[in-house]
């Protein structure tokens, strides 16, 4: 009689049938596309997310990303392949199970993995031979070996033998055109070669292109190091646009002259503060890590020192530029922001500049409402609790006229710049779209 097969071989023949079921943890901004694809690729999938409104709506086939159109939703529910739920025993369902949860920093920019945690020790109540584990939120490199392989292992099971582990980073671009799930090469990293073949083996299923490295600290590393690249280069540029424009010089016209140049330069460019889940926070889990081996990261931290305070920066501006317009300054004025949105053409607020620039503004007196035409209310935050349930005002040409200032900070393209070019009386552009878009600048100051 032949050898049964191994736990490794039954997985691994179970992914190559599409016969696996995938589970997904967190159906957020990474989870819920992660999602589609694996059902594009033909395996179904088991979504888990603790908000039980978010995973009624999902089952529903609704909306909930403005870039995955609700056609794209139904699609997915109309095939059968696609369940959701708030019952994480079922996760003993799951062949694979992905963790896409959030893993945010204190006030005092200490990493909490207390999602990570809580979801690998809620894993392990449900753990059963044969299944991988993947972790796909962003963190310091260790967290897989430190904090998820021993809760896995207290289970009694194996892990590389029973049981397999493994590291991918989420690599999601929100709203970008070019470029998506399917499409982004994924980084993948384990402790042991069976754990690392299988995860290979999964996401082959998937993506287009699987690149290997030699450990899970290697793959949590690579996801960092593309992070902290951004943040220190935005910083540089951020810095540059003080330093010009104390000379007279527009550093939007600079960038773009350099950009011509075809090799050893690589443009990035300014703004009023930087967002979304990953640049702002993810350089902070490596400089905390770093300390526990009496290292210091002082270009890291400069980088994020120099981006957080950009918001102050633009307040300054507003305020000097208000006061040369009108002689009162900020107190008293009422401010029309643009955006609230992290980035131009989405609907995440997460860790937005537009939050803290609201804040700032009216802690100096303003008036400050906002505009953003994918974002008609500002949501629950834990740093911004006090701007929930804030609505978007309409944009109209009484409206502009109305506002002693426009301060632009978010450059989604669903924005008639033109009606603010001709209705508003001052007009702080952090994007630059008024030059970009060739519109009138008499009002305009780039800020």
């Amino acid at each position: 009689m032949s050898e049964p097969a191994s736990q490794f071989e039954t997985l691994v023949s179970r992914l190559e049938t599409r016969d696996a079921v995938i589970g997904i943890v967190g159906l957020g901004y990474v989870g819920l596309p992660l999602a589609l694809a694996c059902i594009d690729a033909g395996f179904r999938v088991l979504g888990f997310d603790i908000n039980a409104r978010r995973v009624a709506s999902i089952n529903s086939a609704e909306q909930v990303i403005r870039y995955i159109s609700a056609e794209t939703m139904k699609s997915a529910i109309d095939s059968g392949l696609f369940d959701n739920t708030t019952d994480f025993s079922r996760l003993a369902e799951a062949d694979a199970i992905l963790i896409c949860v959030p893993t945010p920093i204190t006030r005092h920019r200490d990493p909490d993995l207390s999602f990570v945690s809580d979801t690998a020790a809620t894993i392990s109540k449900h753990l059963r031979p044969g299944q991988l584990v993947v972790l796909e939120s962003t963190t310091w490199p260790g967290t897989t070996r430190e904090i998820v392989h021993p809760l896995l292992e207290a289970t009694g099971l194996k892990v590389g033998e029973d049981v397999f582990l493994a590291f991918s980073p989420e690599r999601e671009d929100p709203g970008n055109p070019n470029y998506g799930t399917k499409t982004i090469p994924k980084v993948v990293g384990a402790d042991d070669a069976q754990s690392r073949d299988l995860a290979v083996k999964l996401y082959g299923q998937i993506i287009s292109k699987v690149v290997a490295v030699s450990s899970a600290a290697a793959a949590e590393a690579t996801k960092l190091t593309e992070n902290i690249f951004r943040s220190v280069n935005i910083a540089l540029v951020n810095e540059l646009k003080l330093v010009y424009g104390a000379m007279g010089v527009d550093v939007w016209e600079v960038i773009a002259a350099a950009a011509t140049k075809p090799f050893g330069f690589m443009p990035f460019y300014p703004g009023p503060g930087l967002g979304g889940h990953c640049i702002p926070v993810d350089p902070f889990y490596l400089t905390w890590k770093a300390r526990e081996f009496g290292m210091e990261t002082r270009f890291i931290e400069l980088a994020g020192q120099i981006n957080s305070g950009m918001p102050r920066v633009v307040v300054d501006r507003l305020a000097d530029e208000l006061n040369n317009a009108t002689g009162k300054g900020l107190k008293g004025s009422r401010i029309l922001l643009m955006g609230v949105a992290y980035k131009k053409n989405v609907d995440d607020t997460r860790e937005s500049p537009s939050l803290v620039l609201i804040e700032q503004i009216e802690h100096r007196g303003a008036v400050c409402d906002f505009h953003d035409p994918h974002i008609a209310e500002i949501p629950e935050t834990r740093e911004h609790a006090g701007l929930a349930g804030r609505k978007s005002t309409a944009l109209t040409a009484a409206m502009v006229a109305g506002y002693d200032a426009v301060l632009v900070s978010t450059d989604h393209d669903a924005v008639d710049y033109a009606l603010i070019a001709a209705n508003a009386r001052l007009i702080l552009d952090t994007r630059n779209v008024f030059a970009r878009l060739e519109l009138p600048m008499t009002k305009v100051i780039k800020a």
